[in-house]
């Protein structure tokens, strides 16, 4: 079943999410926590994987205060200078209360089992740890998150399963912030590190200049399972 742009209300008003069904119309939801390209090809392919898969999957537009709708690649350095511009003024904790909204909305969904997770990517990686700290979600995934060291205060706030996707030669998160990062939280017991130690940053973008596809094919695996743990 293709997906559709829905509507999402939140605290400071409507906006809008690609939305994915699983074609038995019922299963636990997942929000696809987008990176800084939007909810572009590449997030609305994410979420119709997890609807394959059995899941309610809902991709919200994180930067619809700033800019609705965009849509990137990161084919071109016109694209990533566009990208970077939003990212530089977005307020994450008001992203943060818009995935909560997200997950509000799927438990609502007619056949969800009220049983959401999230899993991000780059921005959304960093998301989706502020997502397990700060929401009720039920479990949350992070890919390659960007300053999740520079957020370890609030780690002590984490109930919920978090699993976080690390690439050991990210140049966005150098190896100081990752050793920050995996010491803070490894006294956490709801805490999953992988690190991929020869790994650049978006090792599991399909098409992306990084990609690697064993990698990503591992990454993938776990989040599948950990979300299967979790979620049903």
């Amino acid at each position: 079943m293709a997906g559709k742009d829905i509507a999402i209300q939140g605290v400071d008003g409507e906006f809008k999410g690609y939305f994915a069904s699983p074609g038995t119309g019922k299963g636990p939801g997942v929000v696809v926590i987008q990176e800084i390209f939007g909810v572009n090809a590449v997030m609305r392919t994410i979420a119709d994987e997890f609807a394959a898969r059995g899941f309610f999957a809902l991709a919200p537009d994180l930067f619809w205060r700033l800019e609705p709708s965009v849509q990137l690649t990161d084919k071109t350095d016109a694209e990533w200078k566009h990208a970077f511009d939003p990212m530089g003024r977005f307020d994450q904790s008001k992203g943060v209360a818009d995935i909560q909204a997200t997950v509000s909305t799927l438990r609502a969904t007619p056949g969800c089992t009220a049983k959401v997770g999230a899993v991000g990517y780059c921005l959304g990686g960093l998301l989706a740890y502020l997502t397990a700290a700060r929401t009720d979600c039920d479990a949350s995934v992070g890919y390659y998150g960007v300053s999740i060291q520079d957020h370890l205060a609030e780690a002590g706030k984490i109930r919920k399963s978090l699993m976080l996707h690390v690439a050991g030669k990210d140049q966005f998160v150098p190896p100081e912030a990752q050793k920050k990062l995996i010491e803070g939280l490894k006294g956490n017991p709801h805490v999953t590190i992988h690190v991929y130690p020869e790994m650049d940053h978006a090792f599991a973008r399909p098409g992306g200049a990084h990609y690697d596809k064993a990698n990503a094919e591992l990454a993938n695996g776990r989040t599948a399972t950990f979300f299967r743990q979790h979620l049903s």
